[in-house]
């Protein structure tokens, strides 16, 4: 536990462009999320209860007589009666107890409910972020395959000079005409390459059918065009999926659905040795849910001493005040003082069977409480190890992806510089080309991975774990 608190701290020091503006939106979802409003004025509503615990109200009772009642004091005018009960001993403390107990378990129903809101919140800003990243990714892929169509077009239109005029020299022979590949996937040509491409620009996007020829170059354009349309209705998709995710992440902030969302910073991927034990510890120890149930089990010992003391007489004091007025008997005026007599009552619980089932209500409550919590202690213990085995599996997935990206970099330089060469293997050009797209998707999604595993431990934890990079 000390080693998790101390990686805590560390990972507090290092802040990532994004958290920033993710813990801004929290807050704001937090403060205006209409889910976690409603829970937490249940728990201001709970909390209310304990100031309800109060002795009974006094009784009244105010009796008036329409014709005086003769007596020997006099004629009586009124019964007044005033009687205040008392419970037994200790139960007004255990209400109390009991009333904040439940308060208690409806404020940690609210903290998983915000909780869950982050979680919910997190994984579309990731999924978000993913999106932007396999946006910029697309683009640039597609700007590299409209390079590669330009490039065939020149081979081409070399390919058909050549065959016209024996004279000329085509670009495979050049020695000249080199390419080279970029560390991220993009390409980097010769300058007699770039010159080819700046004069094949005007016929770039012509048709076939245009210029009038077949040949084995043109099935080189024609293969790569197929692939530049596949990427452009694919980045169409991608670009449409940022509008549900925008809308969610208004929606849970209680903002209008068009209103503007700030584009997330790029997922890095980071390296975090985590103690596995000493998180599921940290769950045990702060999970919301756990809390609530522990409160409800002090709630209900309390309702169970209620039910005992319940068995308990209760006591009353009060007074009785007769006020009398003096009545005339032969000319003489005869009583007519008034008459204040103290009262004690007691309550006699003598139906014992009502008491029984009371204590019997609240142990088989007690009971059922501790099956619930059982429950979702292992629930959570499963949620722990399947959010310990994806991020693991992500860690590695992205170590794979990228050493896959750096060989699948090298293939396709080789690739390109025999076919700069030969002109031949240009299907393995584009085949390692989508390669390298593949990979780059998939490392990003094996980044995004690590960061919805990693909230969801702090959502099972609730202690706040950040990530730190490389």
């Amino acid at each position: 536990m000390r080693h998790l608190i101390s990686l805590l701290l560390l990972c507090s020091l290092v802040q990532f462009a994004s958290a920033q503006s993710l813990d801004e939106y929290l807050v704001k979802a937090a403060e205006n999320n209409p889910e976690l409003k409603a829970y937490y004025n249940e728990y201001l509503a709970a909390s209310e209860i304990g100031n309800q615990v109060s002795l009974p109200d006094p009784e009244l009772q105010v009796g008036v007589f329409f014709r005086p009642m003769e007596r020997f004091m006099g004629n009586q005018q009124a019964d007044i009666r005033l009687m205040q009960m008392f419970p037994w001993f200790g139960m007004l403390k255990a209400q109390e107890s009991e009333a904040d107990q439940m308060a208690l378990a409806r404020y940690q129903l609210f903290l998983d409910a915000k909780n869950n809101l982050f979680y919910q919140f997190k994984t579309s800003w990731y999924a978000l972020a993913e999106l932007e990243q396999e946006i910029r990714i697309a683009e640039e892929n597609l700007e590299i395959l409209r390079k590669y169509e330009r490039m065939a077009l020149i081979r081409f239109e070399s390919a058909a000079t050549s065959s016209s005029s024996p004279s000329s020299t085509p670009m495979a022979s050049s020695p000249s005409a080199s390419f080279s590949t970029g560390s991220g996937g993009v390409n980097t040509m010769g300058n007699q390459t770039q010159g080819m491409f700046s004069q094949a620009k005007s016929s770039a996007m012509a048709s076939p059918a245009a210029m009038g020829s077949t040949g084995p170059g043109m099935t080189d354009v024609l293969r790569i065009r197929l692939q530049i349309n596949t990427l452009e209705n694919d980045l169409e998709l991608l670009n449409a999926n940022k509008l549900p995710l925008q809308v969610e992440l208004n929606k849970l902030m209680n903002s209008p659905r068009e209103a503007q969302i700030s584009t997330p910073e790029p997922l890095i991927s980071f390296a975090m040795n985590l103690e596995k034990q000493a998180i599921l510890d940290s769950i045990t120890t702060n999970n919301p849910m756990l809390a609530m149930y522990d409160a409800e089990l002090l709630a209900l010992e309390s309702q169970k001493r209620m039910a005992k003391l319940d068995g308990r007489p209760m006591f009353g004091a009060g007074v009785n005040y007769m006020p009398f007025q003096a009545r005339i008997e032969d000319g003489m005026s005869m009583g007519g003082n008034d008459m204040i007599m103290p009262m004690v009552t007691m309550t006699l619980p003598i139906y014992r069977k009502k008491t029984t089932a009371k204590i019997k209500e609240a142990e088989l409550r007690q009971e059922a409480v501790r099956f619930k919590k059982g429950n979702t202690l292992n629930q959570l213990e499963i949620g722990w190890s399947k959010a310990i085995r994806d991020l693991e599996d992500a860690n590695r997935k992205v170590a794979l992806y990228e050493s896959q990206l750096d060989l699948a970099n090298q293939n396709l330089s080789l690739l390109l510089t025999a076919y700069a060469t030969n002109g031949q293997d240009f299907e393995e050009v584009l085949r390692a080309q989508q390669l390298i797209l593949d990979y780059e998707f998939s490392k990003i999604g094996a980044i995004t991975r690590q960061y919805t595993s990693l909230a969801m431990l702090d959502m099972l934890s609730a202690t706040g774990v950040q990530p730190y990079s490389n």
